[in-house]
């Protein structure tokens, strides 16, 4: 008998067990946290180009600006990573490859003007192809309409054309002139320095 409640109980503890066994558990799953892409303006590959003309023939002198510093942020996208981005550019650092030129636009033009010993200013972005760069130069702060183009969606180009009026400029382009007056005579003997200047900002965005 005793052998036979034995018997009994290990068949119901295997019988137990082999139930338990059959059970499925559910399994846990997390959430995936789904990690958005961070951009930011990398100083180092970032360039601030200028083109002034000179002669009714409207010939180019270009350069740029060897030193730019500004505060970048982070954003999702490129018009994130450009928006209310805030700059200041030293005017000592204008460069033209030519050093006579360059210490005349310094002399001539900056330097008659008011607080211009660093172009500061602000730049917002309007569209993903459209932005504006509020530009304190001469004691006046205006903006300077861009359009900007990304390719390899890193590598951004932004461009526009300053009106020097704008600026109420022209009286220190009036002395440029005066000092630059024999260099800007074309071939038809006329004098001209165009009140325009083109303006290119080049610069690349990294990772975060």
């Amino acid at each position: 008998m005793k052998r036979v409640t034995m018997l009994l109980a290990v068949c119901a503890l295997a019988l137990t067990t082999s139930c338990k066994s059959d059970k499925k558990e559910t399994p846990i799953t997390e959430t995936p946290v789904e990690k958005t892409e961070q951009f930011v303006i990398k100083p180092e590959g970032t360039t601030v180009n200028w083109t002034a003309y000179k002669t009714t023939a409207k010939t180019p002198v270009s350069g740029v600006f060897t030193t730019l510093d500004f505060e970048p942020h982070a954003g999702s996208s490129v018009q994130e990573a450009l928006n209310n981005v805030t700059f200041s550019i030293p005017i000592s650092t204008i460069y033209s490859k030519d050093s006579i030129r360059d210490g005349k636009l310094q002399k001539f033009f900056f330097n008659v003007m008011a607080d211009t010993e660093f172009l500061k200013g602000t730049l917002k972005t309007t569209s993903d192809t459209e932005a504006v760069a509020t530009i304190t130069m001469n004691g006046e702060t205006h903006d300077l309409p861009l359009t900007y183009a990304v390719t390899d969606n890193r590598r951004v180009s932004l461009s526009g054309v300053m009106q020097l009026k704008d600026w109420n400029a022209l009286d220190a382009l009036a002395t440029l002139h005066k000092a630059c007056e024999v260099l800007h005579t074309g071939a038809d003997g006329v004098s001209k320095t165009w009140e325009e200047v083109a303006i290119t900002i080049d610069t690349y965005l990294r990772e975060q």
